[in-house]
């Protein structure tokens, strides 16, 4: 049984908002124990039996953090791969495109398990059994949902209702049911009435088919999508001699339409099964449920970070740099990061997404980008920005370089601070050590790189009538950002 585990790693988190933004979304997040949602998930995929490969459907903006999260926690040296989509075109698109790839690399019995990139499960054991099962049932032809058992009356996902005079059996004993139907998110008084039937399951988003499955139920409710992902499929391959990093022409992944799996296959389908799980399962998906994984306080208080709370009661504060005192309040939600800080009463943590869409349509760049930006190359921090001027401190890793380049409308002035650079300025290629600069006037092609084996530390000045970051023109880059 050759099992291919699915990671579907797209979406902004906006309800994790500061921490979650466009270019750093909430797969990236890093817990308490400093592995990130995306690195979990790869873990929980990658140590089942029978699996020698991990598919990523991501943005391809997000292809290089991807795989530097990979790296630090791929023990067994799994094989990875990479669908890269230049937008998002929700789940439909990105299921299509991936039973595509693994009936052409794999085979059309090959079974994908499709995970998120944002959960969290607990019970690594019990999602074993559950993948064991639902592999078996999805053998037969069948799309296998992941149910969970709900513990309480939740209002914020959607449920799936088994049809237990249908049940799915292996040696005796009942491992699934078929799906009676999907159902949207209930109010309360529905919700309780599902959990008290016993017969209503949360629906985690993750499942499992074989590939021809996928393909022949796209094939029957949702064939625009099918026969558009085909076609970007084909036309993506032309220009893709590696298949393992396979990145979507835009023009033609403009075609597919945008839909979710659910709506477009799911509910529609007669071919679903549901297993059944008790698997520690949490999606995690605003402030509140993310509090729960700091330990509360006496007072009900959850601290990650530094803080002071005096006559406080049942609040959440996480700080990394800051000190944050809190006096006299209660229920609150804290969230201070470098550029930005939300405080929100628990009540009314979902509406944080309403902020995240405010700002991006103002064209807020704090929706979009941290105050540290991550490069393929390493990263940048925003130091300081007024009118015609920026402060950056840049950290390029050892061995990288960034692209070989040209601003318009701004020069630069690069102060080592650690680390060796080797710099094209012009004609001129030489080396800058600490304590040393150059100077990079505008219009000026040039390239920073790091050829030494520690990290290189510096500090880039840039003036001019324009410093926003899109004063950029690549003519030659190592990490696929310019186009032939």
């Amino acid at each position: 049984m050759n099992i291919i585990p699915t990671i579907l790693c797209g979406g902004a988190g906006s309800r994790l908002w500061p921490v979650s933004r466009e270019l750093h979304p909430k797969p990236f997040i890093r817990l308490a124990d400093n592995e990130s949602f995306l690195q979990k998930s790869f873990i929980r995929g990658a140590i089942l039996p029978n699996v020698t490969e991990v598919l990523t459907v991501t943005n391809r903006e997000l292809l290089f953090k991807t795989k530097d999260d990979y790296r630090e926690v791929n023990q067994t040296n799994t094989k990875t791969s990479f669908l890269l989509e230049p937008f998002g075109r929700n789940t439909a698109a990105a299921v299509a495109l991936a039973a595509l790839y693994v009936a052409k690399q794999h085979g059309e019995d090959a079974i994908l398990l499709i995970l998120t990139a944002d959960h969290l499960i607990a019970n690594q054991a019990a999602f074993q059994q559950a993948v064991t099962n639902a592999s078996l049932i999805a053998q037969t032809g069948k799309i296998v949902t992941f149910g969970i058992q709900p513990h309480a009356p939740e209002t914020g996902y959607g449920y799936i209702e088994a049809n237990q005079a249908k049940p799915i059996t292996s040696n005796q004993s009942t491992i699934g049911y078929e799906v009676a139907r999907f159902v949207e998110k209930p109010n309360l008084a529905t919700a309780q009435a599902y959990v008290d039937s016993g017969k209503f399951y949360w629906n985690s988003g993750m499942f499992c088919a074989k590939a021809s499955t996928l393909v022949a139920e796209l094939q029957r409710h949702a064939p625009d999508i099918l026969n558009t992902a085909k076609a970007c499929f084909e036309a993506s391959l032309k220009d893709n001699t590696d298949i393992t990093q396979v990145e979507f022409e835009a023009n033609t992944f403009a075609n597919v339409p945008s839909n979710s799996i659910d709506y477009a296959v799911m509910e529609k389908s007669a071919n679903v099964a549901v297993i059944p799980c008790d698997i520690g399962w949490n999606d995690i998906g605003a402030w509140d449920a993310m509090s729960t994984l700091t330990a509360a306080d006496e007072d009900g208080n959850r601290v990650s970070g530094s803080a002071m709370l005096n006559h406080t009661k049942n609040c959440f504060v996480q700080s990394d740099k800051r000190l944050v005192a809190m006096v006299g309040v209660e229920d609150l939600i804290v969230v201070d990061t470098q550029d930005a800080v939300l405080i929100s009463h628990k009540d009314s943590a979902q509406y944080v997404k309403d902020i995240y869409n405010t700002l991006k349509e103002q064209g807020n760049e704090s929706y979009k980008l941290h105050q540290t930006v991550h490069r393929p190359w390493g990263n940048y921090t925003t130091l300081e920005e007024g009118d015609r001027f920026k402060i950056k401190r840049i950290v390029v890793k050892p061995g990288q370089s960034l692209s070989l380049q040209m601003h318009h409308h701004r020069s630069e002035h690069w102060v080592v601070v650690s680390g060796m650079a080797r710099v094209t300025n012009g004609e001129n290629v030489f080396f800058v050590a600490p304590n040393e600069s150059t100077f990079i006037p505008a219009g000026c092609h040039h390239r920073l790189e790091n050829p030494g084996v520690l990290d290189l530390v510096m500090i880039e000045v840039q003036s001019g009538d324009y410093v926003g970051e899109d004063d950029i023109v690549r003519f030659n880059d190592s990490y696929g950002r310019v186009k032939a």
